[in-house]
């Protein structure tokens, strides 16, 4: 592995080299920095591009092996902590970078990058990067989902929203404005199609009448799982772990 030198201090680095990049980065983890090279980079434009970083890298590596040694217990929001997304625990890594703005990415778990100027423990900026990732990911699956119901079943919704509802987790207004709980992202991606199924269902049924859940069942015909799932976990989906200190 490649090495740099900043005063007495040693510093290892993986580096990666992409042809999709359009700037260099350097992203750094407990006991970990790796850094992105353009493509076309040779050894001379890698070693300038450090030494420009060089007081930004020795100072985050120091903060972070600070902030590390001194925690006795893995935080809610540091690399190796979990986060709950549909229906599992998902890994959390959370990365410094030299960038300008947070960043929040999901592969097989959630990687948090934060950027430079963040300093101290990030907790309420990493919790508030995930809320909004979720929020945007709830968005998605509800849109998703109403498409496909509506193109099967010709039901129009005058609105779709998703929303953070005190109670219930969707409604349908009798003007056809459908309001879906995007603490649903918690759930298996199943249970957030039943309830979404259940309020288009409203359009064409207003009542919880016989006729209504057998429309249900045609619409989604092992609704009863998800509705099960839902009626007994629901307490569990809940965004209050993202408020740590009372963030927003």
């Amino acid at each position: 592995m490649p090495t740099f030198q900043i005063g007495r201090k040693e510093f290892t680095y993986d580096l990666r080299r992409s042809a999709a990049a359009s700037e260099r980065r350097i992203t750094i983890t407990p006991g970990h920095i790796e850094v992105l090279a353009l493509q076309e980079d040779g050894d001379s434009e890698i070693a300038d591009f450090l030494t420009r970083k060089r007081q930004w890298l020795f100072d985050t590596v120091q903060e972070m092996e600070r902030v590390t040694a001194s925690r006795h217990a893995v935080p809610r929001f540091a690399t190796g902590s979990k986060i709950p997304y549909r229906g599992r625990r998902m890994p959390l890594t959370v990365r410094r970078t030299d960038a300008d703005r947070a960043a929040v990415s999901y592969r097989n778990g959630f990687v948090v990058d934060l950027p430079h100027w963040v300093e101290g423990d990030p907790d309420r900026i990493v919790a508030s990067e995930l809320k909004h990732w979720l929020k945007q990911r709830a968005r998605l699956d509800v849109n998703d989902v109403v498409g496909a119901y509506r193109r099967r079943f010709r039901l129009e919704p005058r609105s779709v929203r998703v929303a953070d509802l005190r109670q219930g987790w969707g409604s349908c207004g009798a003007e056809g404005n459908i309001l879906v709980n995007w603490h649903l992202v918690f759930a298996p991606k199943k249970v957030l199609e039943y309830v979404v199924v259940h309020e288009l269902a409203h359009l064409r049924h207003r009542s919880h009448a016989a006729e209504f859940w057998a429309f249900v069942q045609t619409m989604l015909p092992d609704f009863t799982t998800p509705k099960d799932w839902l009626d007994n976990h629901q307490t569990e989906l809940s965004a209050d772990f993202l408020n740590p200190c009372g963030a927003d």
